[in-house]
């Protein structure tokens, strides 16, 4: 490790110096606690008797070894203060977890697991093309049933999960963190370890196994990453050596909305910490990229743009992500961004914050605003539901409906529809998708929101798979397939993104009714959605489409998922450059021009 670069908040691979770490017959223990008064290492490598530890270097570091240390032993640091008190902690740098609610780390070996990946690993990701992701949460997607398991293990969930995957045309799962955490309600966004792969599903390797197995089956995998705060808990990093180390010494910057710590990113120490904790999820496990959670709270102290932006944070995520993007450089850096801050996606050296790809959270605001809407409203505001192609250009986006969107009495992707009758809420939830899936932007779609589920998601069970045995929940769940093999299939979805030549309004919501269409367009091909979102059945809708020589139908949001045979459909025409069709009410098409 490069001390200097560890103090600067340069160093990226502290790990590799700090925690625990196997050296011949034993273990060193390292850790960094400059303002501890002493500190031993006490574990089941010496029955919870403490070990001194020594300082070294320039006495802000401790060290200590400890021969006939075995992988699979438990251990902590016992850290006293000035005052002369003692707090037994966790190792930040540990590579393993006790089980909740057992707080002690576990000696794990780095260098164990050989990946088999490296096919999948040189293969160059295209700048454009498709990004269809799946976002899950690792312990309530399913659940091992009557054998008193509370989860499956990261093995398990290989099994199960990837033929999902491949079965529905996603070709990226985006896993919910995966990092220790003590508080299930959490759902792993308030941490204790950093470097520990919450051991709820199996052992750190296990984890490998299943990121192996993704890559073998074409599948890329992002991990959350939270970046801006951490769990409170004691034993962890709070008040680690006596003092504020990683947090704030002040409560009006140092707590945050959600309780937990605000890490200081002001100190090169910290910023050397995360990085390292970024970059060892890439290095160690494979992970394709990172989400980076809560961006909006590294922009603005607080997340408040009233009270300026944090210059350290956005330094911080600035050389993190050039830095990340400098050893790992097919990595993809996502930001779950909710504000209007500028250059979030642009490169670094231009003056951007480096991430490739932006949450569009607006567009997912006004969709569902205008969603929940009735006929009558959405007639009145098209521009709702258009204003994303005003600001689209200004930033790389992927349109989200994330967990976030299905939790906390916000309802559920199919309750939030318009209206108390269940046929036109399944008509307008595959509307929904229809319109986001030809939309301009990469795609992520939460666990369960595929199957219709009337209720929020709830950490504590696992999905309402049962409802694919009733025939609407089944169309919703097949029309969704569906889409997604479209997505990855038709060039002219994706390969022009970002490009304003990918993209032309036919029908901004010109007309009476809550009517919109749109071509999306690549070099070899055009695709054309009409959507109806209003009460009334359309008869003779028309589009004038230059240059067209055939129209087919690909998909209509009424079948459900079913494919049309091609040249099929008294409901629409093509003739001398106008394509007439029929648009029941909450219904939508899309059309393979040539």
């Amino acid at each position: 490790m490069d001390f200097y670069g560890f103090y600067t908040g340069e160093e990226f691979e502290a790990y590799t110096y700090l925690g625990a770490h196997f050296e011949g017959d034993g273990v060193v223990f390292r850790t960094f606690a400059p303002n501890a008064l002493k500190i031993s290492v006490i574990g089941d490598c010496n029955e919870w008797q403490e070990t001194p530890m020594y300082k070294v270097y320039d006495g802000n570091f401790w060290e200590c070894r400890i021969p006939g240390a075995q992988p699979g032993m438990r251990y902590k640091y016992r850290i006293y203060s000035e005052s002369g008190t003692f707090m037994d902690h966790s190792d930040p740098y540990a590579f393993y977890s006790d089980m909740r609610p057992e707080s002690s780390s576990i000696l794990y070996r780095l260098s164990d697991y050989a990946f088999h990946d490296s096919p999948y690993l040189k293969q160059q990701r295209p700048e454009s093309g498709p990004i269809n992701l799946y976002e899950i949460h690792a312990g309530s997607w399913r659940r091992p049933a009557g054998d008193g398991k509370p989860f499956y293990t990261y093995r398990e969930l290989a099994d199960l999960l990837i033929p999902y995957l491949t079965e529905n045309h996603y070709n990226f799962v985006e896993f919910m963190p995966l990092n220790e955490y003590p508080c299930d309600e959490s759902w792993g966004y308030q941490a204790t370890g950093f470097f520990s792969p919450t051991s709820r599903y199996g052992s750190p390797d296990d984890l490998r196994y299943l990121i192996d197995q993704c890559h073998a089956a074409g599948i890329g995998v992002i991990l959350d990453f939270v970046s801006v705060h951490f769990a409170v808990n004691d034993y962890a990093l709070y008040q680690y050596d006596g003092s504020s180390l990683y947090e704030y010494p002040h409560n009006d910057v140092g707590i945050n909305e959600w309780g937990s710590c605000n890490f200081m990113h002001s100190r090169g120490e910290t910023r050397s910490f995360l990085q390292s904790s970024a970059y060892y999820w890439l290095k160690e496990f494979h992970f394709d990229g990172l989400r980076v959670d809560a961006v909006s709270n590294l922009i603005y102290w607080q997340g408040d743009p009233g009270r300026g932006e944090n210059q350290a944070s956005i330094h911080f995520i600035r050389n993190m992500n050039a830095g990340l993007k400098q050893r790992c450089p097919n990595a993809l850096l996502i930001a779950e961004d909710s504000s209007v801050y500028p250059g979030v996606t642009a490169p670094v050296e231009s003056g951007g914050l480096g991430f490739d790809y932006k949450w569009d959270l607006g567009w997912m605001n006004d969709t569902l605003s205008y969603l929940q809407a009735d006929p009558a409203g959405r007639r009145q505001q098209p521009g709702r539901l258009a204003f994303s192609m005003h600001y689209f250009y200004n930033e790389r986006y992927i349109l989200p409906l994330s967990h976030d969107e299905v939790v906390h009495g916000k309802a559920s992707i199919l309750q939030k529809m318009n209206g108390d009758d269940y046929e036109e809420k399944f008509a307008q939830a595959r509307l929904l998708y229809l319109y986001m899936f030809t939309h301009p932007g990469k795609k992520l779609n939460f666990m369960g929101n595929e199957l219709g589920m009337f209720r929020e998601w709830d950490e504590k069970r696992e999905l309402d798979w049962n409802l694919l045995e009733y025939p609407k929940h089944r169309a919703l769940y097949e029309f969704i397939r569906r889409l997604n093999r479209i997505y990855l299939d038709y060039g002219a979805l994706s390969g022009r993104d970002y490009d304003p030549a990918g993209f032309e309004w036919l029908d901004c919501g010109n007309s009476p009714y809550a009517v919109f269409a749109f071509l999306r367009k690549s070099d070899r091909q055009e695709i054309l959605t009409v959507l109806n979102f209003d009460d009334v059945d359309l008869r003779g809708y028309s589009v004038t489409l230059p240059g067209t020589r055939q129209a087919v139908l690909l998909l209509d949001s009424r079948d459900e998922g079913r494919i049309r045979p091609e040249g099929s459909g008294e409901e629409y025409s093509f003739q001398e450059h106008t394509l007439t069709t029929t648009l029941p009410r909450y219904s939508g098409q899309m059309f393979l021009l040539s």
